[in-house]
């Protein structure tokens, strides 16, 4: 059972909850013994005491953070660091992981991901940085085991940057947030909203984190319960849950797209410390006797049922029971909610025809990655898999520990074999099953993972080239009972299996003997190895008072995640080429929004080189004929560029490159009627591009020109609302709105991007 407050709560004594549509200031009081002020309860929570330490305002609603630690991967960390040196960067200021996880696997018939591993182990070497080798550790796993500590802050460069359930408030950002942490500058937000996560009784058995962390995404997404606010962990079921457990469902908060994540922390945690060698980063975080939390977010564990998540989202959440009771209906829901997401009649998707013998069968099976591969779930998976097989026909099993310490302790205590007596194979610490790059399903498959996310083609089929593949979200134990079945869904309360719970042995010795440490020890004298595939961004235009804007893409859907901005999987080999990854822009979308983008580009270019515009599009110098039939706007002084609309962009991943693609492309602003995420709108912003809100009936098609006039000076005066005109005879008038930006920020869009704003200051 989940209930979510209305508004607020009071928490006292870390046990009693009093309703804030119920208390009152002397209600509060009187159950305290002491006067009680909703203002100062507020700044009880665990988030507000980290953000403070953490803080170097003077002033906690305007926060400018400065993390202890930051960690990126290899589709990352080349951008950022690019991105740094182009800014000035000389060495990483405070410690900064680049781990080896997403470009694992080498591109067919070239080196180019292994390129990107030697440049980061030279970047290691040269600015004082730690190194870990391809297959050694999924990201987060690495940061558990050898980056997290009590009350610390860690930036992330990956979505799933979550710490929380060891003590550490961890958030994933796209890249340039990292760039200002390694020039020393500062993570700038207002003080978030903190919502409780109230944890109650035991979870049934066969129960695992990812079926808690379903439940709770399902009941907070769609509302925005948590929306770019923190979640902190507390109650009294926390005891009940083993460390691994509380991971595998704090991993998970990033897909309600809340900011960040904390939980109390006890002896079970201090043990997690003990074993990993690192005790003194342990710290015991507790409640204090009165804590006001913005929202609550009850949770009864005992009542949560083995989940699963339908494609594509990880909020489409049903019980198993529920949907083996009900299957041809919820089918039918399913296939209607993914035409719709679709928007192409030319793609046939069918579930319905997955039923055999009134049952769903699963072609494929995934335990994988920061969500999955954990210790504990493996081991309980193998448990319900103990003496049976999964059979010879369609359905394969594929299970990926987390890291190389895990994978040598289920070696050593006999887990691996067991799993590969099944018929499961074993594979290396690889995130490619969250994001398409391993695993892949068959045309029309249906594969179930414990993993983070089931977008829409992020398992690696493509729509415009007729593919289709669906992926469900389930706990490692469900898939475990499925595979026990030979591929039908079960649930893993239906398998009778003896939970043996082995002790996990930490052995440090792969990373002692493999991991490149240079922190504290730059060698400025290194040369910086580059492959071909590691391109320097292109040169990037500032801000001019009037804009001309074509609208190249318009998309309804209700929500569309960063994958679809720019796909993930194969175009992993491009992720250090800005203008060749740009190319995969919107593929899986709208495969003619590059084209389209290019175009307008063309007359920009002529802009900056001082050429004749006409020459260059003629549909561009036709819209400011058109113009100056209202205004006098002189196509010389005026940038000319792109512009994407959604409803509701950016949700999921941190990457970058889905605001930096469209812009290496031309793209000067997106309108949107609300950004889905904090770290995509940054994104946006960090790339210099404009993000507007619109709310009411769209005044423009696909295609329209849009002059926005005066948005410099808009930008500079922090002026919220813009005029703009939609370019026809009538010149036909709307007004675009801005959020609040800061000022760093309104300067960063005033010169261009980030690095335009770095190198300045640098110069001056």
């Amino acid at each position: 059972m989940i209930k979510l407050y209305e508004k607020g709560a009071y928490i006292l004594h870390g046990t009693e909850i009093i309703d804030e549509l119920e208390a009152t200031n002397e209600l509060v009081s009187s159950k305290l013994g002491r006067a009680c002020q909703k203002t100062d309860a507020a700044k009880n929570t665990l988030s507000y005491e980290i953000l403070k330490v953490h803080n170097t305002s003077d002033n906690m609603d305007k926060l400018k953070i400065k993390f202890d630690k930051l960690t990126s991967h290899d589709i990352t960390f080349v951008g950022i660091i690019q991105t740094a040196r182009a800014s000035g960067l000389e060495q990483f200021p405070v410690p900064y992981v680049l781990t080896n996880c997403h470009n694992s696997l080498c591109a067919v018939g070239g080196t180019i991901n292994e390129d990107d591993h030697m440049f980061g182990l030279s970047c290691a070497k040269k600015y004082g940085g730690i190194y870990v080798p391809p297959h050694q550790a999924v990201i987060h796993q690495f940061a558990r085991e050898v980056l997290a500590g009590g009350g610390q802050m860690i930036l992330g460069s990956d979505s799933h940057t979550r710490y929380g359930a060891l003590g550490t408030m961890a958030i994933g950002e796209g890249g340039p947030e990292l760039v200002k942490q390694l020039l020393s500058r500062t993570y700038d937000i207002n003080m978030p909203g903190v919502v409780g996560v109230y944890l109650t009784g035991k979870p049934r058995k066969g129960v695992g984190p990812q079926d808690i962390a379903l439940a709770i995404i399902g009941a907070v997404f769609k509302n925005g319960y948590v929306n770019n606010k923190v979640m902190e962990f507390i109650g009294d079921g926390i005891s009940n849950l083993s460390v691994d457990y509380r991971i595998g469902i704090d991993v998970m908060t990033t897909e309600t797209t809340c900011l960040s994540s904390i939980w109390l922390t006890d002896d079970k945690v201090k043990e997690f410390y003990e074993q990993h060698n690192r005790i003194e980063d342990f710290k015991e975080l507790t409640l204090k006797d009165v804590v006001y939390y913005d929202g609550l977010i009850y949770v009864d564990l005992a009542e949560i049922k083995p989940m699963i998540a339908m494609p594509f989202h990880p909020s489409n959440v049903y019980t198993i029971e529920e949907l083996n009771r009900n299957l041809y209906d919820i089918l039918d829901e399913v296939e209607k909610k993914v035409m719709i997401s679709l928007d192409n009649s030319t793609i046939k998707y069918q579930l319905k025809d997955k039923v055999q013998n009134n049952r769903l069968y699963v072609d494929q099976g995934v335990i994988a990655g920061c969500a999955g591969g954990g210790y504990e779930n493996i081991c309980d998976a193998a448990d319900i898999l103990n003496n049976k097989y999964i059979g010879a026909d369609e359905f394969s099993l594929s299970v990926y520990p987390a890291s190389q310490p895990i994978f040598m302790e289920l070696v050593k205590n006999g887990t691996i074999a067991r799993l590969m007596e099944t018929g499961a194979t074993i594979r290396t610490a690889f995130c490619g099953p969250c994001f398409g790059a391993g695993d892949v399903p068959s045309n029309n498959g249906f594969s179930v993972r414990h993993t983070t996310r089931n977008f829409p083609n992020r398992e690696g089929s493509k729509v415009t080239s007729g593919q289709i593949a669906s992926v469900a979200l389930m706990d490692a134990r469900s898939i475990a009972a499925t595979a026990a079945n030979k591929g039908y869904l079960t649930s893993a309360e239906d398998i009778d299996a003896e939970f043996l719970k082995p002790k996990y042995f930490y052995d440090s010795k792969i990373y002692d003997n493999r991991v490149y440490n240079g922190l504290g020890k730059p060698d400025k004298m290194t040369e910086l190895k580059f492959g071909p595939g590691i391109v320097d961004w292109p040169a990037i235009s500032g801000l001019t008072e009037d804009i001309v804007l074509k609208v190249v893409s318009v998309i309804h859907d209700p929500v569309t995640t960063t994958d679809e901005l720019i796909p993930s999987g194969e175009t992993s080999s491009y992720r250090s080429n800005p203008l060749g990854l740009a190319e995969f822009t919107l593929s899986r979308k709208d495969p003619a929004y590059v084209g389209r983008a290019k175009e307008v580009q063309k007359a920009e270019k002529a802009r900056v080189a001082g050429e004749d515009i006409s020459a260059a599009n003629r549909e561009v110098a036709e819209a400011f004929e058109k113009i100056n039939t209202k205004f006098s706007i002189e196509a010389r002084d005026t940038q000319i560029g792109s512009l994407i609309y959604a409803v509701k962009p950016g949700d999921g991943s941190a990457r970058e490159q889905a605001a930096s693609c469209q812009k290496v492309l031309g793209g000067l602003a997106n309108i949107a009627e609300e950004y889905a995420t904090k770290r995509y709108r940054s994104n946006l912003i960090n790339w210099g591009m404009l993000p507007f809100l619109f709310k009411e009936d769209l005044p423009f098609e696909n295609g329209d020109y849009i002059l926005v006039k005066d948005v410099k000076k808009a930008i500079k005066e922090k002026i919220s609302e813009i005029k703009a005109y939609v370019v026809t005879k009538e010149m036909k008038e709307f007004t675009l709105k801005l959020d609040e930006l800061t000022d760093d920020e309104r300067e960063i869009i005033e010169k261009g991007c980030l690095i335009n704003y770095y190198r300045d200051k640098n110069m001056q």
